[in-house]
């Protein structure tokens, strides 16, 4: 084998060269390590789901806000608050939840809903994971109780909200009260591949129960939310133009009570 000889100045360049060449591995090493952490970082962002916890509030129209508050305050005996949403006039506490209401854009329209949010304990990654998602998610507000929210569509163009609060103290409700608790939000379905895909593939709503009018047929869908109890109900074959009355059956809120004959005395005692 041929020796191979180093003068003085060749050895010490040989050696620098060395040196340097190492020095430069270990920067593209420690770069391609970072590179590699950053994309699970971004990989564990796009796919953990933040917590969605239940129902936060339902928001109707109305045109009738005299005959809201004799429902809501006289017959079911809820606590009024003051509004929290832009051009809202009514306000009723269940619980830590509520049922809003705002005078009616279109007097004619047959849909009266106007929205169903849904809490959550991190809006701002949840918006992220929505982005991520290919759903479009418009900047985050606040209201004056400092709650954070932003507002989607599902597929079948029904709002929904997703809202952030800090401690959440109930109302004291009235020994009146019917309930204490919304468990559940429906309204008319059309689609139910697409609205799966939204509430279950994406947002992690899970199967809870089906049922219809016939034991052969499915009518309604109930869709619990992946971190409560609470949940949707899909409203299924129904007309594609319903009328107001149908529409109003439809779109429904749900409050739960744990003595459904206590509930029928106090509703029969407020007449």
């Amino acid at each position: 084998m041929e020796e191979r000889r180093f003068e003085r100045g060749e050895e010490d360049d040989h050696w620098s060269r060395l040196v340097y060449n190492r020095g430069a591995m270990k920067k593209l090493v420690l770069l391609l390590a970072f590179a590699v952490l950053q994309v699970n970082i971004h990989g564990q962002t796009v796919s953990q789901r933040p917590r969605i916890l239940g129902i936060d509030h339902v928001a109707f129209y109305t045109t009738a806000p005299d005959g809201v508050k004799k429902m809501y305050g006289d017959i079911l005996g809820l606590t009024s608050a003051a509004p929290l949403e832009p051009g809202g006039t009514l306000r009723y506490m269940v619980g830590t939840q509520w049922v809003g209401y705002s005078p009616a854009p279109d007097p004619k329209s047959a849909d009266r809903i106007d929205h169903a949010a849904f809490a959550t304990d991190n809006v701002r990654a949840l918006r992220q994971y929505l982005i991520a998602h290919e759903i479009n998610a418009p900047k985050i507000q606040e209201r004056s109780d400092h709650s954070r929210f932003f507002v989607v569509e599902d597929p079948e163009g029904h709002r929904i909200e997703f809202v952030e609060r800090g401690k959440v103290e109930a109302t004291p409700s009235a020994t009146s009260a019917i309930s204490r608790h919304m468990i559940h939000v429906g309204f008319l379905v059309h689609n139910r591949d697409a609205e799966d895909r939204f509430y279950r593939d994406i947002l992690g709503f899970r199967p809870y129960w089906h049922g219809g009018m016939k034991d052969n047929e499915t009518d309604w869908v109930a869709m619990q939310v992946p971190d409560g109890t609470d949940w949707v109900e899909y409203m299924l074959n129904q007309p594609e133009h319903p009328d107001q009355r149908l529409t109003g059956v439809m779109n429904h809120i749900s409050l739960g009570v744990p003595d459904m004959k206590k509930a029928q005395a106090i509703l029969e005692s407020h007449g």
